[in-house]
């Protein structure tokens, strides 16, 4: 009778996977509007939806470092028309939260892994011109100084707990509802130093409204080639790059997860959408769903073990 139920289920995903899509899907952005996560998910959406033909409705999920548009992803139903991209947030929240209301392996289904970015740490002109002159500046007043976030368990807010470890500085973390936000904090004086991806500060770095101390990468960026990598302003080792992925809530059926799948991947990899992405300092990535999985998996040890060392907790 178990494998006749099973059977069912099997013969019914395949029949709605068929009809699929008949109607608009929603895709949830953990952050608020104006981030890297907000960028890139409106221009998937914007493919997707042409390559679907149905309208990809973008719903901008701030709050909790990513936790609140993760939860609402998770509960919702695994019919394909949810989706959600995801950074590392959903990798670090898992050690840094206590209590989550959703778990991010068992209560998703990977669907692909779409870009990656990598950070850069800025700051105010009127605080540092270099990583070395901050660096001094946040020995010489420990707990002092501020750094930004897009809230607590998000991959810039590991980083500047990463750097206290590595520096042996006391940074004091205030969270933001988004990382732009945080840089906004930065440009008004309110934090000294914030991480985030490259397109958002270049156009105030370029200008001189920041100061671009190091981009968190093995390589310097095309869009800001004044800006030393991390190992050059005297931090080797200290990559910190912002990674993105397409899930669904767990259940989805796998017909409709490749579809998905195929048409991501196509989509990254087509011409104009590698263009407009280089021009946001961001890389394509491809991968199957169990390539995605496994990749997520990785990054939950790996940030807990960051987590551990630094004995954070966010409740």
């Amino acid at each position: 009778m178990k494998a006749l139920l099973l059977a069912i289920a099997v013969l019914v995903g395949h029949a709605h996977a068929q009809d699929w899509p008949a109607k608009p899907l929603r895709m949830i952005l953990p952050f608020p509007p104006g981030g890297g996560t907000d960028l890139l998910g409106r221009l998937l959406a914007e493919n997707l939806s042409t390559r679907l033909g149905q309208p990809v409705v973008t719903e901008n999920r701030g709050g909790a470092g990513g936790n609140v548009g993760a939860e609402a992803a998770a509960r919702s139903a695994p019919d394909g028309y949810t989706i959600v991209l995801v950074a590392p947030s959903i990798a670090i929240s898992p050690s840094l939260y206590s209590k989550l209301n959703y778990d991010p392996v068992k209560d998703f289904t990977p669907v692909a892994m779409v870009a990656s970015v990598p950070n850069v740490m800025i700051t105010h002109p009127s605080v540092a011109r270099s990583l070395e002159e901050f660096i001094a500046l946040a020995k010489a007043r420990p707990g002092g100084l501020n750094f930004g976030s897009g809230g607590a368990g998000t991959s810039n807010h590991l980083a500047g707990e990463l750097l206290n470890l590595v520096a042996g500085i006391k940074l004091v973390h205030i969270p933001y509802k988004g990382v732009n936000l945080a840089m906004n904090g930065v440009l008004a004086g309110e934090v000294q130093l914030a991480f985030i991806g490259i397109p958002v500060p270049a156009p105030h770095i370029k200008a001189g409204r920041l100061v671009g101390l190091a981009v968190l990468a093995s390589h310097r960026s095309a869009i800001l080639p004044d800006v030393p990598t991390s190992a050059e302003a005297g931090l080797p080792n200290f990559d910190v790059t912002t990674w993105y992925a397409v899930l669904a809530p767990a259940g989805t059926p796998r017909p409709i997860i490749n579809r998905l799948n195929a048409e991501l991947t196509r989509i990254v990899q087509a011409p104009d959408v590698k263009e407009r992405l280089s021009t946001m300092a961001t890389e394509p990535l491809t991968s199957t769903p169990e390539e995605a999985g496994t990749y997520i998996q990785r990054e939950i040890a790996k940030w807990g073990d960051v987590v551990k060392k630094a004995g954070l907790h966010a409740d």
